[in-house]
């Protein structure tokens, strides 16, 4: 990319948008569309086409999405693969009309089948079935990434995909119920800190082992991808490389916000897959490596909470 080129970003007030905004002004691109819902609503057809012939962008970062945790995925099963669908075919269609060149598809770790050898490669997809409790996002995440794969094969578009890990960090969802697992053990910590509980529960056993990625490595991961100029495979796993298990985090947060309680576990809550740790030889082999220990990223992302 080059600093003038126009690039656009959709899904810009999120958590990976917002973070690849910040990462893009930070190195010197001047030429950044960034809208926002009132400017473009991605639902709407029309709309989408309208904005890509007025704009015509150099470069698109597609990181826009209908999004949650483990609750809200078994809980909206259909907004989350209907809306999630339409925002995708809307975006490709309208790129290919104007023969947009470059493009990068935010992913989900979550298409990877639940029985799938750990750590997770790419080659894993689509080798059995998924986890019930988000099935439908994932068959949305994974139609996204075959349109991207099939666009760039029949036309030599250079679409791809990148598929993410557990992320948090600044401009996270720290919402009490519908939110993912750093930001929702933060938030009900806080408010069990301001309540002086004296129990704390976490979801599920704590047993699951995940890995967690902070947003702003993300970003850089996405901006290294864009920029790599060798051959890239279709799409690949972006992530740490390292897990840890959910109580374990719960543990470390309670200590960085001294919380006195004690942990319990709400075994009456889904666990979801038991562990999910990625292989990420692939966007190493591309000179790309994560630089936020998760005890720097809790500290931004408890920090960032206090804030809002």
């Amino acid at each position: 990319m080059n600093k003038t080129d126009k690039i656009l970003i959709l899904g810009s007030r999120g958590l990976v948008g917002s973070a690849i905004y910040r990462t893009l002004k930070d190195q010197g691109y001047n030429s950044i569309l960034n809208p926002v819902r009132e400017e473009l609503n991605l639902l709407n057809q029309s709309d989408v086409e309208k904005y890509f012939e007025t704009n015509k962008p150099d470069y698109v970062f597609m990181a826009a999405a209908k999004v949650g945790g483990i609750m809200a995925n078994n809980t909206y099963r259909a907004d989350f693969i209907f809306e999630n669908l339409q925002i995708q075919q809307n975006v490709f269609s309208a790129a290919f009309k104007v023969k947009t060149p470059n493009m990068l598809f935010l992913g989900s770790s979550c298409i990877y089948p639940k029985n799938a050898p750990q750590p997770l490669k790419e080659e894993y997809l689509l080798t059995s079935e998924l986890e019930p409790t988000n099935e439908p996002y994932a068959i949305a995440k994974i139609a996204g990434l075959k349109t991207a794969e099939s666009f760039r094969r029949q036309y030599g578009l250079n679409w791809i995909s990148v598929m993410p890990t557990n992320l948090y960090g600044v401009n996270d969802n720290y919402d009490l119920n519908n939110s993912h697992v750093i930001p929702g053990l933060i938030a009900r910590m806080s408010a069990a800190i301001k309540n002086n509980d004296p129990e704390f529960k976490i979801w599920g056993t704590g047993q699951p082992r995940r890995e967690f990625l902070y947003v702003d490595d993300m970003a850089s991961a996405c901006v290294h991808v864009m920029n790599f100029q060798g051959e890239k495979p279709d799409f690949m796993n972006i992530g740490t490389g390292e897990d840890i298990e959910i109580g374990e985090v719960a543990k470390l947060i309670a200590e960085k916000m001294h919380y006195k309680g004690k942990l319990v576990f709400d075994n009456s809550k889904p666990d979801g897959t038991m562990r999910k740790l990625l292989d990420i030889s692939l966007i190493k082999s591309l000179g790309w490596s994560p630089k936020v220990s998760l005890s720097e990223g809790l500290n931004r992302a408890i920090e960032f909470y206090g804030k809002i």
